[in-house]
């Protein structure tokens, strides 16, 4: 436990010292300005999703994608040109915690004298794994950084959906699989937390930042806690504004600028909204146009989003869920029944279909010596509704995934599981499940049962849609 805490503690120190000096770098962009008059000025570089004319037909498949086909006028160019500087920020960032001693990192001399390809190679072939860092850190910390990846698509123009696929992308391939595993074993719940809770912090920084530059780029009437915010909100755009003022030219395509007006067919109906464009525009300098009260040098105009046509896949696929559990363990393990607790994080595609990481704990106890044994199971699980479009739905479900005993890693078992349950849809955002799972081991040749109940939250609008 000990070691366990210290890992944790260095995890979150090394994560303090990078953010601590991209804020410091960030900072530079107001001290340097300070009010004054420069030759350089930050433009817009590109237009939201809710902008664009979408053609009805596109929603005919909605979860089609974009990310590699810029069909709607998406800004694939800043997208690039954002991964660029994810990626050289990571290098930078490894290139640091390199030089640093062993007690902050934890990576042993295997990891530094040479041998950095095969540490990678020795961390992917083990993983991914259930790992043990705090919840701070898998929550809140890779929540936060999937935020940041998905917002490079976002605010180049993409959907939601779009959005979404990258931060996937770039939290499983650029960051576990990539610069992390140099350090550590790839873990399970980073490659679904990440990109998941990732959405949901995104897309509401995404739309927090959007009302902090109409307000002049000011938090409470002050510029310095909204220069702070706009850096913790999306700070790897931050940082390519601040560049680009420091350079005094646009070499990194960052900053937002929105501003349309036009008339759309809805996706659903023959009828024609007017869809209205957000304009920020944030001048460092006098500026031409009429300052905001009290803020010298800056200007804005605004309206707001009538998001026409609206997008079906949303945050509101995103659900949650937390409840109680009843394990029956095989009779191998000779251990005995016991109330434990369990939940989910996954996503909600359409009435029909979801898919979650299901996670669940109880302390069983031996039959014979009487002594308490962490139980754990979990996986990823696929769920089928059957009357989908009633409130209350049965469901069947099947996933693979492991059971562990003390934590034992070296000792985990390979199962496969299905089940049955009923859903009862409360609103759009909650609902209630109740279900029953057999799992199966091939290895072991044992089963185990559970019993569970659960209260679900849907995110943002929850199934208001699909």
């Amino acid at each position: 436990m000990l070691i366990q805490n210290r890992n944790n503690a260095n995890r979150l120190l090394k994560n303090t010292v990078c953010f601590c000096l991209f804020y410091a770098s960030s900072c530079l962009y107001a001290q340097e300005n300070n009010g004054e008059e420069g030759p350089y000025q930050v433009k817009p570089t590109n237009s939201a999703w809710e902008e664009k004319q979408i053609t009805p037909s596109f929603y005919d498949s909605p979860y089609r994608v974009s990310l590699f086909n810029a069909e709607n006028g998406e800004d694939s160019d800043r997208l690039l040109s954002q991964t660029y500087s994810i990626f050289g920020y990571g290098f930078a960032v490894i290139g640091a915690l390199a030089l640093m001693p062993e007690s902050v990192t934890n990576w042993d001399d295997s990891s530094r004298d040479n041998n950095l390809g095969a540490k990678w190679l020795e961390n992917v072939k083990a993983g991914p794994v259930w790992d043990r860092d705090d919840w701070y850190i898998n929550v809140v910390g890779h929540g936060y950084f999937g935020g940041v990846y998905y917002q490079a698509a976002r605010k180049s123009g993409y959907r939601q959906w779009d959005a979404f696929l990258y931060s996937f992308m770039m939290s499983t391939f650029y960051w576990e699989y990539g610069i992390e595993a140099f350090a550590e074993v790839p873990s399970i719940q980073d490659l679904v937390v990440t990109p998941v809770l990732g959405w949901a912090y995104g897309e509401w920084a995404f739309n927090t930042e959007k009302e902090i530059w109409a307000n002049g780029g000011t938090v409470l009437g002050s510029e310095a806690l909204g220069n702070t915010s706009l850096f913790l909100l999306d700070p790897v755009d931050s940082l390519g504004r601040n560049f680009n003022y420091l350079v005094g030219q646009d070499i990194i395509k960052a900053g937002t600028g929105y501003f349309t007006y036009q008339q759309v067919k809805s996706p659903y109906d023959e009828t024609v909204d007017n869809q209205v464009g957000f304009t920020v525009r944030y001048m460092y300098g006098s500026g031409d146009s009429k300052a905001l009260p009290g803020i010298s040098g800056k200007s804005r105009e605004r309206s707001s989003y009538t998001n026409s046509p609206v997008d079906p896949v949303d945050t509101g696929i995103i659900g949650f869920s937390v409840g109680g559990v009843y394990v029956n363990p095989d009779n191998s393990w000779g251990l005995t029944d016991d109330y434990g607790y369990q939940w989910s994080l996954g996503l909600y595609f359409t009435r029909r279909f979801s898919t979650r990481l299901n996670y669940s704990t109880a302390d069983l106890k031996g039959k014979q010596s009487d002594q308490t044994v962490k139980y754990e199971n979990y996986g990823l699980d696929m769920l089928y509704y059957l009357y989908a479009e009633s409130d209350l739905r049965p469901f069947l479900t099947a996933g693979i995934g492991e059971i562990m005993f003390d934590e034992d890693r070296d000792d985990k078992t390979f199962q496969i599981n299905a089940g049955l349950g009923l859903h009862y849809k409360l609103d759009n955002n909650w609902a209630l499940e109740a279900g029953w799972s057999n799992y199966y081991s091939t290895s072991t040749n044992t089963r185990e049962s559970q019993i569970s109940t659960s209260l679900i939250y849907r995110f943002g609008r929850g199934e208001w849609s699909l």
